[in-house]
């Protein structure tokens, strides 16, 4: 393998020692964080590689994920498996998943594009269940957190947010795996069927969180495609406190996100969706 400027040299050691031979077919890093992700082929195949810094929480996270929560999909080979790990080094490698992403192919439009997406999401969500004590305080703690961070949300908004935060109750909430950005650009179509990656941000959450992205993008004037998710999904988890909570949570994160790595198309959503979000609350 020739010399990847964003692996460091130990890492760099790591992916020959895991793959001898090995040969980059592609960069499929986004670039908005330091997460490097290689299709590599090797002697006996092909693999997705992924690395990052030691402050970068995401490769743990998936780790963490194929360890514990994806045998339901790999059962039926809708996800990678996990072949090697250095949490050393933070990284990791998975086997290659054949097809296209959903994000801008036709199969995006697709109502049965949606619907497997809700049985996969149902299965996922199906295996544990914890309740917690704490989630609802600790989630508006970040929301703070994020607000009290550079931002270009005007005064004016921040404050409602602020006020919005204060009223939320902090009540003992139900908790499943989740994805944590689930959505078509994490999705891969081949032969028909839906396939998942990226779990950089699967943890314990309330299951309509999920939904949120969505309901905020995919759905939007599209009552067919959420109708096959649900039909999917096999329920509607979005109880309307819980859901407007969430919705404020994810588009403050989204907005401060976004401007903190320069993501001026994906912060405009987010203030987009702030707008929305304080709407309907």
């Amino acid at each position: 393998m020739s010399a990847t400027p964003r692996l460091s040299p130990a890492q760099e050691d790591v992916v020959r020692r895991w793959f001898p031979g090995v040969a980059v077919i592609a960069d499929l890093s986004w670039g908005l964080t330091d997460t490097v992700v290689l299709h590599v082929r090797y002697a006996e195949g092909e693999s997705i590689i992924k690395a990052a810094g030691s402050g970068n929480h995401h490769i743990g996270r998936e780790i963490a994920a194929h360890e514990q929560w994806t045998t339901p999909w790999r059962e039926v080979g809708r996800c990678a498996r996990l072949l090697y790990v250095d949490r050393d080094q933070n990284m990791l490698a998975t086997s290659y998943l054949p097809g296209t992403l959903v994000k801008d192919h036709p199969a995006a439009d697709d109502a049965d594009t949606y619907r497997q997406a809700g049985e996969l999401l149902a299965t996922f969500h199906a295996q544990q269940c914890t309740v917690s004590q704490d989630h609802e305080s600790r989630m508006d703690a970040h929301s703070i957190a994020w607000l009290d961070s550079d931002h270009r949300i005007d005064a004016v908004t921040e404050t409602r947010l602020r006020d919005a935060i204060a009223r939320h109750p902090h009540e003992p909430v139900e908790l499943v795996p989740t994805h944590g950005d689930w959505q078509p650009r994490n999705w891969l179509t081949h032969e028909a069927q839906v396939t998942v990656l990226d779990l950089g941000r699967a943890d314990w959450r309330p299951a309509l969180t999920d939904l949120a992205r969505l309901a905020r993008q995919e759905w939007q004037g599209r009552p067919d495609l959420e109708a096959a998710f649900l039909s999917g999904y096999g329920s509607d988890p979005r109880e309307p406190a819980a859901w407007q909570r969430t919705l404020l949570r994810e588009a403050i994160g989204t907005a401060v996100w976004a401007y903190r790595v320069g993501d001026e198309t994906f912060e405009a959503q987010g203030h987009q969706m702030i707008a929305q979000a304080l709407e309907i609350g």
